[in-house]
Order: C-alpha cells, then structure tokens, then sequence
C-alpha cells in the first residue's frame, strides 16, 4: 500500500504529518515536493523590510516529517484513472493520493502586467521588490511611484510593509504608495468590519487605496484602469489573485466536503476550491489549508483502514469538511489588524495575535529558535534567546 502526498506547503506537510500519525507503519507514505525547504508563505513580505527573516520562515521537510519518504522532483502530470504520477523523475505509482500542489499567482491574461510586475509567491520575489525598491528610489529623482495590484491580505501586507521601508529610508517625504482593488472594498470576501479597520490602518501608514479600480493592462509608465485614469508607476507588484498549479493546467478543480478528486485521489489547500458542508466555498489561506489536512487526512486513513480489513463498503460515508474560523490577522506594516469571533482588534493586541500566528506554527514544527527569531520580527522585542532548534 502506498500513499502519496503532492506539495511541501502548509497542507502538504500538515496531511504527511498527521497520516505519519494515523496510517499502520507498514503502509509506505511518500511526500513529493519541489524543493525540500517549507516556506511559511504568509511571512513572505517580512523579506521585503527584514531580508534575514527568510533565515526564519524557511524549514527543512525532512525535519518537519518523521516517517515519510520525501521525493524532491517537479510533479509534470497526474493520470488519476491509473493512479500514476509523472516526476521529473520519473514516474509514481499510488493507491492513494492528496493534491497540495498550491497556486500560483493569476495575471488574467494580463501580459503587460504579467511581464512588468513582480508577484509574492517565494523568498526570491521577496528580495527582488526590496531590490528594486532601492533601485528606484536610487535612480528616480522625483517622487517615486510604487503600485501593488490587489487588496486581498497579500497585497494588503505588501503595501504595508513598503509604506513602513519608506519611512526607515527617510524617502516617505517623495514616495506614494497606493494600492489598487478591482472590487470596492479592501480584503474582499472578509468581514466588512475587518476590512473597513484595513482600510483606516493603511491610510494612516500613508498608504494610498483605490477601490473600484480594475486593472486592464500596463505598459512601462502606466497601469491602466477600467474606466479610470491611468496610474503612473516606477515598480509594480500584483497580488491581483490566484491559479491552478501548472500540472491542473492553471486549474483549481471543486472538490465536495469530503475532499474526493475521485476515489483514490483527494485536494485540499490552494490547488483546489473546497466547498464546505455549508455548500460555500471555503477561503484560500493558510489556515483553511491546514484544516482541510486533517479531514484529508482522516479520509485516506479510513479508505486504508477499509482496504486492508476488506471491508464490504468502499463508498461508505468519509469526514466531512466544515470550516470554522477563530480569526482572521493581517500585518500592516508595524501595526496590524485581527479578527477574533466578532471583535476587530488593532494596535498591540492584532500585534501580538499576528505574532503568535507564526511563532506558534513555527514551534509545532518543532522550530523553537525559529519561532522565537519570528516573534522578534513581529514584535520587535527581546523575548530571550534559544539554542534550540
């Protein structure tokens, strides 16, 4: 028997490690993943202001998994009726499956966007926005003009943490910030009391917000907009959305609250889009990745269970998938925003439970120093030194 888990992700790594936890030891588990570094991708803009933050966000696969065997390989396609995997390689053969492969950041056709911005999906486009941050304000004698295309939580903590590297750079006096929306609120798809706290929290970081503001294209001077002037620009970044992986040809298959693509094979996290027992769609973020994992997880468990006890019924009812937040956190900047059950929170208390976040997913990784190094970040205090790792 052999289960196989795509993608070293959030849910990649929470579905290997619970099923670590929940499958016979004598069932062989296989985690497949490009690289063997796990990126918590919600601290990537940290990298932006805090480039030695990457030293604290980035953890070894192998050291996060106990049991499975990680294949580090580029998964090319997936042929689902034949339980197959092409590798770069090679191929693979499961008997059960779990797609975490994430997404990648949608241009929506958009090629002069595509060509002239710079997205948020890796440390290395962390470093190349910080880079050519310097290179603009170094070169432009001007004001200088930065835009980041889409305010979901991304694009949010990108214009945040841009607006704050104006002011450590003593630029902020000749750089605008603004930060574009297609739709017409911040953080779309959120409590509107939470977004409407974003808004105030950006505009008080000088940031700029323009709502209603659809983005149909760029050129080297100008991001263009639907039924709006034009907005100059010196670096360009988008966080305008996400797609399929490029295995599910851009695609991000429904999968049902069981989490099925089919009998033998099952998706959670960004690759695909959950729609819970309540029939609606569940949100793409981290921590709806890494509760989709436990019912992915407990779901292959079973039809293991069945398999080797023979049982009569293959279809018989799986867990079921219904998301329940206890909170919503973004960071702006210094500052940041939290939603806890129906409470909106700033200032120090959406700093601490940003902090948190991080520091203790960190710490159930077993990454104790890199927790701590995190909480630093965020908090911007001593809170001791460790040696531990």
């Amino acid at each position: 028997m052999h289960v196989v888990v795509l993608g070293g992700g959030y849910a990649g790594v929470a579905v290997v490690r619970r099923l670590e936890r929940l499958l016979p030891a004598d069932v062989d588990l296989t985690l497949v993943t490009d690289t063997p570094d796990h990126v918590l991708q919600h601290e990537l803009h940290r990298v932006i202001r805090r480039p030695a933050v990457a030293n604290d966000i980035v953890v070894s696969v192998p050291q996060a998994t106990d049991r499975a065997r990680i294949h580090v390989a580029t998964v090319e396609g997936i042929n689902r009726e034949h339980r197959s995997i092409d590798l770069s390689t090679g191929e693979l053969a499961y008997d059960y499956g779990v797609v975490c492969l994430g997404a990648e950041t949608a241009f929506h056709g958009l090629d002069g966007v595509r060509d002239r911005a710079t997205p948020l999906k890796r440390i290395g486009h962390a470093l190349a926005i910080r880079e050519t941050f310097f290179d603009v304000i170094e070169s432009t004698a001007g004001r200088v003009r930065i835009v980041v295309g889409g305010a979901g939580l991304s694009g949010v903590q990108v214009a945040g943490e841009l607006a704050a590297l104006t002011r450590e750079t003593s630029v902020a006096d000749r750089t605008t910030v603004t930060l574009l929306e297609r739709l017409d609120t911040v953080a779309p798809g959120f409590p509107e009391r939470f977004g409407e706290a974003i808004s105030q929290t950006l505009e008080d970081a000088g940031v700029e917000i323009r709502t209603g503001a659809a983005v149909t294209g760029a050129d080297d001077e100008v991001v263009e907009i639907r039924a709006g002037e034009p907005v100059q620009y010196d670096q360009l970044i988008w966080t305008g959305g996400i797609r399929g992986p490029e295995t599910l040809g851009g695609d991000r298959p429904r999968v049902g609250p069981d989490l099925r693509l089919d009998d033998g094979t099952f998706g959670c996290g960004d690759a695909v889009r959950v729609e819970d027992t309540t029939g609606e769609l569940v949100p793409a973020s981290a921590q709806a990745a890494r509760r989709e994992a436990r019912t992915a997880a407990a779901n292959v468990a079973s039809l293991v269970r069945r398999d080797r006890t023979e049982t009569a019924d293959k279809n018989g009812s799986l867990e079921e998938f219904q998301f329940r937040s206890p909170g919503w956190v973004v960071s702006v900047g210094d500052d940041a925003v939290a939603t806890i059950g129906s409470r909106v929170l700033t200032g120090a208390p959406a700093r601490a439970a940003k902090a948190t976040v991080g520091a203790t997913y960190l710490a159930e990784l077993g990454e104790r120093r890199r927790a701590i190094g995190l909480l630093r970040t965020e908090l911007r205090a001593d809170v001791g030194d460790s040696n531990d790792t």
